[in-house]
């Protein structure tokens, strides 16, 4: 199993903060500009990439991840140059973990043993695939663990502890709870509701729990920072990517609008446990 999931938690841990978990779109809004910033995102104080494998139809992405997305594939983004862009990224950053999130369909295409053997020779560290349940382990999570990639699992306002352990069971590298039963990007209702949640999984495993959907601000990463292990942020990244563009295309401040949303985000994390 790849080591730096693990270690990144033990290097926030030891700075008495939460993780950072910044996802983007692989080859939003053209492979290039999709490149440079996965490159610039740790410099910017994201601790864990979440990398999104594009795909058409998308089950739990709000519109802002969808539209990212979609200009992906319309940039003509497909599984390997998604894997290339790990390729990169690892030839200059040997620590910050990668995940590719997503959904099935593109890793079943692609083969999943030649997936799994190209996505740990790129340096890819875990994989979280919303649509694949615990019943289906044998298909993805089980080959995964025996390939060496983590499989992170999303736990979710209805997983109750009837559910829960079947939810962690290989489940490795941490867990992602969902903030809010909805799409990404919503708002969420509930806060004094999630650090409960958290606290209720945290006592059935030792995995570092990450919250995500909902997710804004720094101030938003701060909050749910208190009571986690780490907050994930995507939606507002991807639609930083969206305002930055020209008629679709990117500009010379694309990649300056997401490390600046990046960075305030972390400077909400360096404040949560001290809030």
């Amino acid at each position: 199993m790849t080591t730096r999931i693990p270690a990144r938690f033990a290097k926030c841990v030891a700075e008495g903060r939460p993780a950072l978990a910044t996802y983007t779109m692989a080859g939003d809004p053209d492979p290039a500009t999709g490149q440079a910033i996965l490159d610039a995102l740790p410099a910017a104080g994201a601790d864990i990439i979440e990398l999104g494998m594009p795909f058409s139809d998308p089950m739990a992405d709000g519109p802002g991840v969808q539209a990212a997305g979609q200009r992906a594939l319309a940039a003509g983004q497909n599984m390997k140059k998604t894997l290339a862009m790990v390729e990169a990224f690892r030839r200059k950053d040997d620590e910050t973990p990668i995940v590719l999130m997503g959904y099935y369909n593109p890793i079943y295409i692609f083969g999943v043993d030649a997936f799994l053997a190209a996505a740990k020779a790129a340096g890819v560290d875990g994989l979280i695939v919303v649509d694949l349940p615990p019943e289906e382990d044998e298909e993805l999570c089980i080959p995964a663990l025996k390939a060496g990639l983590n499989f992170i699992r999303l736990a979710t306002p209805t997983t109750d502890d009837a559910r829960l352990p079947a939810v962690l069971n290989n489940t490795s590298g941490f867990v992602y709870y969902v903030s809010m039963t909805g799409i990404t990007g919503a708002t969420i209702k509930a806060n004094a509701g999630v650090g409960a949640a958290v606290q209720r999984i945290k006592s059935h495993t030792d995995l570092p729990v990450v919250v995500g959907f909902g997710i804004k601000t720094a101030d938003d990463a701060a909050t749910f920072g208190r009571e986690s292990d780490g907050v994930a942020v995507g939606t507002a990244i991807c639609n930083a990517v969206l305002g930055s563009l020209d008629n679709g295309k990117a500009t010379a401040g694309t990649v300056a609008a997401v490390t600046t949303m990046v960075a305030g985000l972390a400077s909400g994390v360096k404040r949560a446990k001290a809030a």
